[in-house]
């Protein structure tokens, strides 16, 4: 599932694979792009903005994506075979000598000035992974609604950018924290950032996620996945149950025993 942790490794591989260098193709294949080519201009960068992927080309343009739920942007060689999905999923095609980035599903893709970026990641809070961290500004974010849910609040890209519901689940439990307790009656709200920074850092260059310390397959995430499963910690049943507001709902995953708490609560 595309986190912050996730789209910073898609923008370092897609700035090694294509800045500095000139796009031989690039089609993107959406309604408002259809007649839109990329190819010809110099690829400066790419970077990450908590769950936004911001390609910065020659001529003051960019090209903005998000992965969504289900979006990826896979490269490979030029020449080889693509294997991100079947081709009708493709949106976009950037390729130079030796490199494609191939973007497949994503529900986010579109051709802006840089100078207008901010249109698109101007309202972020803090990025967790970006030169910008600030932890006593997320902070603020995070308690300026007092009554909010934990999970609610650290979902909420606007308090803090790069959280999802894997981090969500997981900062919550490993702090004993019901996602559903006001942020009012947090204790030491500060380990909140502190320890959603930690953790996206540390899974930054891995390919699977862990935030038990333990990489088996099996034992990588304290609660997420795991309904009806042993809690790692007291033994209890973790549960599962919907979070957020009507229509935008979000599974969380969490132990009562070790957390306390209950959905709705």
């Amino acid at each position: 599932m595309p986190e912050g942790d996730t789209v910073w490794r898609t923008a370092r591989r897609l700035h090694r694979a294509l800045a500095g260098t000139t796009l031989t193709r690039g089609d993107l294949r959406v309604p408002a792009l259809a007649t839109t080519d990329l190819g010809g201009r110099d690829v400066i960068e790419a970077v990450s903005r908590g769950k936004h992927l911001l390609l910065r080309v020659d001529g003051g343009l960019t090209l903005h994506s998000h992965l969504g739920m289900e979006g990826s942007w896979r490269v490979h060689a030029a020449g080889e075979r693509r294997r991100g999905g079947p081709e009708h999923q493709i949106r976009a095609v950037l390729a130079n000598d030796r490199q494609v980035a191939v973007g497949y599903r994503l529900p986010v893709l579109e051709l802006l000035r840089t100078a207008d970026e901010s249109t698109v990641v101007g309202h972020l809070g803090p990025d967790l992974l970006g030169p910008d961290w600030d932890a006593a500004e997320a902070l603020r974010r995070l308690l300026a609604d007092p009554g909010r849910a934990v999970g609610d609040a650290l979902l909420d890209q606007r308090n803090l950018a790069g959280v999802g519901n894997v981090y969500k689940s997981e900062i919550c439990h490993m702090l004993r924290i019901s996602p559903w307790l006001p942020m009012e009656r947090v204790p030491s709200p500060a380990r909140l950032p502190a320890l959603a920074r930690k953790l996206l850092d540390v899974n930054k260059d891995r390919s699977a996620r862990i935030t038990t310390a333990d990489p088996h397959p099996d034992r990588r995430l304290w609660v997420y996945g795991r309904a009806g499963r042993p809690c790692r910690r007291c033994g209890g049943p973790i549960r599962l149950a919907d979070q957020g507001e009507p229509g935008r709902e979000r599974p969380t995953y969490w132990c009562p025993r070790c957390q306390g708490g209950a959905a709705g609560a």
